[in-house]
């Protein structure tokens, strides 16, 4: 039984990706291994092979590994569903909301049962490979911790650190940690990766010597940037794509960057066309008046998210958008958004509350206290698609009649408006499908390239995965964990 954390200076200095590409790596070398995260927040979510949810990351890592993605991995999600709360999700099933002044009492008491999923998951393999949160160096928030050194010293794993040098300022990232971490938690780091790098490592040299010297730490190598991640599902808002300038040659599919968007991942595939530009529309920006096709994303908080989209004027857009003749696609909460109206009667996302939705289809929505968690497989648009539901909220009414697809259990999903051109559905990651890709494309006069999505991403994990063999020692990162680097568990 053994496991290996990766934990970060900061958010978004690339620990998802290097927990997948390792994942992928030792499973290339003959290992059993699972990856793990205890605590997440994100509202990119995927439903698991035992009907519950965590976060797209460790999916993806799941996938790395090539096993099914459990909610084991990921016993402890929050999705923020308001500036001051969040959704709380254990072992892949709501149990409530937190908000800001009971969040660290509750995160420590559900310590325990983040150890029975990690001891689990380490029964079963030769190897868990754990993702931090954040950075251990948010030492205000050590109390109580359960996503970084809280968790590293109650699993008595070998931990390593990463930095980000694209950012700047990596070797006072670095250092600074180990300045400001309680003996004891800096004790639980064994070395450090420099991550991002761009140029000749050897210019680094010098820096790289300087960190181990002043950490105590040693490193384990320098990654480049990493050309292929970018072909891998992204967790993380942040690294939504703002204020790009499109191609004039494409077709433009916008997207609007909702407050609470989530699954924003449902759009990845389109970036495999050619003739397609994904153009996600950040607040203050108008929806591009040359897109043929308007997708209204997933959200965490529906009636809000209805409301900002009402702010920042962008209700006026789609819908001089529909009057020109252009297509929309709602889905999940973008479904529920493109009726008549939105109930919240129980209060579920906040207050109890009422309001109109965009009314471009003929259906209304009532949020309720069971979450559909399933995943799906049927027919659409004349085309074969898979995908999943993550939803709560009922949607009845006229347009419901023309079902936008028909599931393999015998139920129905969506609706279609009469003339075709507006699209509900609550299953997201259609555009996965590459015939259900096609055909919508062909509605829009565009010709698919047909690239199969998810073979793409396999392809991906084994580029970093080769790119991680190349430029780290993993031979060293395995022997922490006490296994052996081409036999396994010591002793094997």
């Amino acid at each position: 039984m053994a496991g290996l954390m990766l934990q970060g200076t900061g958010s978004d200095v690339g620990k998802s990706t290097l927990v997948a590409g390792l994942c992928r790596a030792l499973v290339n070398r003959g290992l059993s291994v699972r990856p793990f995260k205890p605590q997440n927040m994100s509202n990119n979510a995927a439903v698991t092979a035992d009907g519950g949810e965590i976060g797209r990351a460790q999916a993806l890592q799941a996938i790395a590994a090539r096993v099914e993605p459990h909610t084991l991995m990921n016993p402890v999600l929050l999705k923020p569903q308001a500036d001051c709360a969040a959704q709380l999700v254990v072992h892949g099933r709501v149990r409530g909301t937190l908000g800001a002044g009971n969040f660290g009492e509750t995160r420590q008491s559900l310590l325990p049962e983040v150890m029975e999923s990690y001891r689990r998951l380490e029964a079963e393999c030769d190897l868990v490979v754990i993702e931090g949160a954040g950075s251990p160096a948010e030492i205000n928030l050590r109390a109580g911790d359960i996503a970084n050194m809280g968790f590293a010293r109650a699993a008595q794993v070998p931990v390593m650190l990463i930095g980000d040098i694209d950012r700047g300022g990596v070797i006072a990232a670095i250092v600074g940690t180990r300045a400001v971490l309680d003996p004891d938690d800096a004790a639980m780091i064994r070395g450090f990766l420099i991550n991002k790098f761009r140029g000749d490592p050897a210019l680094f040299a010098d820096g790289y010597a300087a960190i181990e010297k002043l950490s105590g730490w040693r490193g384990f190598g320098i990654l480049p940037w990493l050309a292929a991640a970018k072909r891998l599902p992204s967790e993380d808002a942040v690294v939504l794509e703002q204020g790009r300038r499109l191609a004039p040659t494409r077709k433009v599919v916008a997207c609007p960057i909702l407050p609470r968007i989530a699954n924003f991942d449902d759009l990845d595939p389109l970036k495999l066309e050619p003739e397609v530009e994904v153009a996600f529309v950040p607040p203050g920006a108008a929806i591009p008046a040359e897109a043929v096709l308007v997708v209204l994303p997933g959200a965490k908080a529906t009636i809000a998210d209805m409301a900002a989209l009402r702010e920042f004027g962008w209700d006026i857009d789609i819908l001089a958008h529909r009057r020109r003749g252009g297509a929309i696609l709602g889905i999940c909460s973008g479904y529920q958004m493109l009726g008549r109206r939105i109930a919240d009667p129980l209060g579920i996302e906040g207050e109890a509350a009422a309001v109109a939705g965009l009314g471009l289809l003929d259906v209304e929505t009532d949020l309720t206290p069971r979450k559909a968690l399933c995943r799906v497989r049927g027919q659409a648009l004349g085309a074969a698609f898979s995908g999943y539901e993550m939803h709560m909220g009922v949607t009845k009414g006229a347009d419901a009649a023309r079902p936008f697809a028909r599931l393999e259990n015998g139920a129905v999903d969506g609706a279609v408006s009469a003339d075709g051109r507006v699209i509900g559905t609550y299953c997201h990651g259609l555009l996965g499908s590459t015939e259900l890709r096609a055909a919508l494309l062909a509605r829009l006069g565009v010709a698919s390239r047909g690239e199969d999505y998810d073979a793409g991403v396999d392809a991906a994990l084994d580029e970093t995965a080769a790119e991680i063999e190349r430029f780290l020692d993993v031979d060293g990162l395995i022997a922490l964990t006490g296994l052996r680097p081409a036999l396994g568990r010591t002793g094997a």
